[in-house]
């Protein structure tokens, strides 16, 4: 009887009172009327009895249900208050249960004959044995309600947070470390700091881990775990089904849901979300909030798509009824959800600065693929408020993202650090940008979304492109421009740190030069375009220039004709005493430069090469020209050497010294002089 829904029970125990009666040879038409218009299931009852039988009287008839369902009743009330006395006689907790399988079919039986009796009941209007069968059936509510407790409460346990992880990767061929977020948050740091070698090794970190494989599982496994035993939930489904019908659905899934949702929670923690209030969130240092975050979405990814789908699929095989399985699991799963909504609010409304634009947008990334799941896990009405606070916290952390975007670029405005970089180096700044901007790229789908390209609408932040459009570029190409414009704007400013024009110039020709190398060859080339390019390019060769103007015009002048000779006549005379002095500024001046600009710094080998090259095509064909001209007028001279120092080979050599970042060559000019 077990196995029969509701109607077939009612319908079954009336088979069984007809067969009971068949022999009776007073039965009439009118009591087999009563049964047969019950709740309409009884239609065609007629049939059931005997052919040629004949009817027999209603007051027998009456007489006759009245004893089958006492001893229906007597049957079932003996097994439903034998466990009660077992139960509480015992000294170790006995559940039906617990025994075995037939104990439970067995009083499950038990129950569907007084409630089958009930229906019945109902109909002959026997208030005396209505008011008993309720008073069994309110004890074996109560028992099954406590078997149904102790079934959840046995085999409720929360989830190893390795094993969910491995299942999620098994599930989704999804890599689950952390690399990528650990590299980005080296990367973020003061942007006044001088964090060069280790913005570099950030960078150069993550190119090899950009062409490294990624591992995945070769095969996909069903997301949907079993939290409880299957037959377990056999037994669930059951016990619940008798409790619905009986009217006990508000216990059984109160029940429910106090013993499932703090296993849920459990679990959720097992992956590392620690509830947190917005306002704790708010007093929290970035530096713990990062780790926090990478949880977060870890307990999301798992959460979601493993942990509360394999809840809703347990309340289906449990309760069947949509609407009983929807209330049941809004009541168990609302809250925890919520929770982790809260988490993604504080950190949307918390104050924008650029270190939090990569959390920001892997939080939005991890919601925006998680949106399809969450509707289609908590659907229906009771669900309604997870839907919603869902979608809301998508737009505030897509809001979040765009304003810290702006900030970053407010950022760089508002860098005001007034120490030089030593040698007119790249500065920390270019640095970080440079690098922050890469990583930018890893979310340039996102990111063109949010800022207006119609790319994905997940969001639900409608399609229209409206963000105005420059020169055919997007709107992300356009804020990243912005981003450079601001950029090379604070470098002009601080080239003028140094007072040594010529060291600002060189300032800004390594500083440009450091932008284009990140961006040639890049997916920031392709949204900047060639044109951004080759202007960059050009600007870099008129900052060398700029430098060699300003560094060596002076020096070039010291050899030049006017003054030395004594008259036009290139035959004529020369003023010796012009001419020494001529050589010992020259002397003198390339000795200061080499002082000097053997500390300066061109990181880059290629364009170090090229300025030492610059330099000494004008200033050796100069010089060796000059020399050619005039050394015969002082080699008769006493101590000629004090003028001619240097040979057109030795200005080479020393030119080699240049822009190396040392003063260890100042050692080396000392000893040859």
């Amino acid at each position: 009887m077990a196995e029969l829904d509701g109607e077939e029970r009612v319908l079954a125990t009336a088979q069984h009172i007809v067969r009971s009666l068949g022999t009776t040879e007073n039965m009439t038409d009118d009591m087999l009327n009563i049964l047969s218009n019950f709740d309409d299931r009884f239609s065609g009852i007629n049939t059931m009895l005997p052919k040629n039988q004949e009817p027999v009287s209603a007051e027998v008839v009456s007489t006759e249900v009245a004893e089958e369902l006492n001893k229906a009743l007597d049957a079932a009330e003996g097994v439903i208050l034998e466990w009660e006395t077992v139960i509480s006689e015992a000294t170790s907790g006995a559940a039906i249960f617990d025994s075995s399988s037939d104990d439970g079919a067995k009083y499950l039986g038990a129950v569907d004959e007084v409630q089958n009796a009930l229906g019945l009941l109902s109909v002959s209007e026997s208030n005396t044995t209505e008011n008993r069968a309720q008073n069994v059936l309110q004890v074996a509510m109560a028992r099954l309600q406590e078997e149904f407790r102790h079934l959840l409460a046995t085999h409720s346990q929360s989830l190893d947070p390795e094993f969910l992880l491995d299942h999620f990767a098994c599930s989704f061929n999804s890599y689950t470390g952390g690399a990528d977020l650990e590299s980005k948050s080296s990367l973020e740091v003061s942007m006044s700091s001088n964090h060069q070698e280790a913005l570099e090794e950030v960078a150069s970190q993550s190119s090899v881990e950009e062409e490294e494989d990624v591992p995945e599982a070769e095969l996909q496994t069903d997301p949907i775990i079993d939290l409880i035993p299957p037959e377990v939930v056999k037994s669930l489904h059951e016990i619940a089904q008798r409790m619905v019908i009986a009217g006990y659905r508000r216990e059984c899934c109160q029940v429910y849901g106090s013993l499932r949702k703090p296993v849920l929670e459990e679990s959720l923690g097992g992956l590392g979300f620690e509830k947190l209030s917005i306002d704790e969130v708010q007093k929290t240092t970035w530096e713990v909030l990062e780790g926090r975050i990478k949880k977060w979405i870890q307990a999301m990814k798992a959460g979601v798509k493993i942990l509360f789908a394999s809840e809703r699929q347990l309340c289906e095989d449990i309760f069947e009824e949509s609407e009983l399985v929807e209330n049941c699991f809004a009541e168990l799963s609302r809250a925890p959800f919520i929770q982790l909504m809260n988490f993604g609010e504080a950190i949307a409304i918390s104050r924008r600065s650029p270190e939090k634009l990569f959390r920001l947008l892997d939080m939005y990334e991890t919601l925006r693929d998680l949106l399809a799941d969450i509707s289609v896990i908590f659907s229906g009405e009771s669900c309604a408020v997870v839907r919603e606070e869902a979608s809301g916290i998508l737009l505030r952390l897509a809001e979040a993202a765009r304003g810290t975007f702006t900030e970053f670029e407010n950022a760089i405005a508002k860098d005001t650090s007034k120490v030089p970089v030593p040698g007119g180096a790249v500065h920390p700044l270019t640095r970080y940008v440079m690098n922050y901007v890469r990583f930018l790229f890893d979310y340039v789908d996102t990111l063109k979304h949010l800022f207006g390209e119609n790319t994905d609408t997940r969001d639900g932040q409608g399609d229209d492109n409206t963000s105005p459009m420059h020169d055919g570029l997007s709107p992300f190409a356009v804020q990243t421009i912005a981003i450079m414009n601001v950029l090379q704007s604070n470098l002009d400013g601080k080239s003028k740190l140094y007072r040594d024009l010529a060291l600002g110039y060189l300032f800004l020709m390594n500083n440009v030069r450091y932008i284009v190398q990140k961006v040639d060859g890049s997916e920031v080339q392709a949204l900047l375009g060639d044109d951004w390019l080759r202007k960059h390019t050009r600007l870099i060769r008129r900052y060398a220039t700029d430098y060699q103007r300003s560094a060596w015009t002076k020096i070039l002048a010291c050899l030049k004709d006017e003054g030395i000779r004594t008259s036009g006549s290139f035959s004529n005379g020369v003023s010796k005493a012009v001419l020494k002095e001529r050589f010992k500024n020259f002397n003198a001046a390339f000795e200061d430069i080499h002082k000097a600009q053997s500390s300066w710094l061109v990181p880059d080998s290629q364009l170090r090469l090229e300025l030492r090259i610059s330099i000494a095509e004008n200033l050796l064909p100069a010089y060796r020209s000059f020399l050619g001209r005039y050394r015969t007028f002082l080699e008769s001279e006493r101590h000629s050497e004090k003028y001619i120092k240097y040979t057109p080979e030795d200005l080479e050599t020393y030119l080699n010294d240049l822009f190396e970042g040392r003063t260890a060559s100042s050692q080396r000019w000392r000893s040859s002089t």
